[in-house]
């Protein structure tokens, strides 16, 4: 018997035909083809991972830009050390998402059982540190809260230090109109606002506590909160939100929580619709291999 043209439907991405040698006089059962819906599989695999990898592309140059910005990388004055940055979380986070998602695009690309593998294990370790963070919040409310205020408590020591921290504290008590941790009083915790601090901050808040930061109604007045802890309270009241962002950040928390809970859901889909993709793919992969 002549030879015959055997399709190897995972050789490249476009399913090119290639040309098998076989033995003469031998009978060989006719190759499994993929069908039409492996093949849309195939091509939406690609294109999922493909989307996730511009994603942690997006985020890795985010957080590598906010490095840069404050002079981090280049041992600038300014700007937290390195390894507290927090923007050092976009660049982590960025180089997982895109490596994974460089794995399942080559895998779906080149019909890789190896990177497949990786892929799927890397997805089911993500899905599964997700679960376990979910579990976390749900058993150690307390605790969570309890580190939360830590938190605040260490961003309003270390406002002038780190300008991400001071943006997110500013924010914060912009959007929440509130000052401190628990009253405007405990700005006098930090090293600059304290009464005995000899610079022009001493005995202020941040112009975030104030109640008209605009000067004019239209010019940001950044020394409106000068003072203000030498003030009694009923003048400090006129003048700032004295309320503590303490209680105000767990409420909003706690009203935001379907929402998170709606976020963490729809991760964890997403991440089972890809992997059910590269198992079908792989399974595909497989079938072709055990009939050769």
């Amino acid at each position: 018997q002549a030879s015959r043209l055997v399709e190897l439907p995972y050789s490249s991405f476009d399913d090119d035909d290639n040309t098998a040698e076989q033995d003469p006089g031998v009978w060989y059962p006719d190759p499994p083809k993929p069908s039409p819906f492996s093949r849309c599989v195939r091509y939406l695999a690609f294109l999922w991972n493909l989307l996730f990898l511009l994603l942690g592309l997006l985020t890795l140059a985010v957080g590598v830009w906010g490095l840069l910005t404050k002079s981090s990388l280049l041992g600038g004055d300014r700007g937290a050390p390195l390894g507290s940055d927090p923007m050092l979380l976009f660049v982590l986070a960025g180089l997982g998402a895109s490596a994974v998602s460089l794995a399942g695009c080559l895998g779906a690309l080149r019909a890789s059982p190896c990177l497949l593998r990786f892929f799927l294990g890397a997805l089911l370790v993500f899905g599964g540190l997700e679960l376990l963070g979910g579990l976390l919040l749900l058993l150690l409310r307390r605790r969570l809260r309890d580190a939360l205020r830590d938190l605040l408590l260490l961003c309003l020591l270390r406002y002038q230090e780190d300008p991400d921290l001071q943006f997110l504290v500013d924010e914060v008590q912009r959007g929440l109109q509130c000052c401190g941790l628990e009253s405007y009083r405990d700005w006098e915790s930090n090293l600059y606002f304290n009464c005995s601090s000899p610079g022009v901050q001493a005995c202020g808040v941040p112009a975030s506590c104030c109640r008209e930061p605009l000067q004019g109604g239209s010019e940001p007045n950044a020394q409106c909160g000068f003072g203000a802890l030498a003030l009694g309270p009923m003048a400090a009241a006129a003048l700032l939100h004295t309320e503590g962002c303490g209680a105000a950040v767990a409420a909003g928390l706690r009203g935001q929580a379907g929402a998170i809970a709606a976020g963490a859901v729809t991760l964890l889909l997403l991440e089972a619709v890809g992997a059910l993709m590269a198992l079908r793919v792989l399974r595909d992969i497989t079938a072709w291999r055990v009939w050769q």
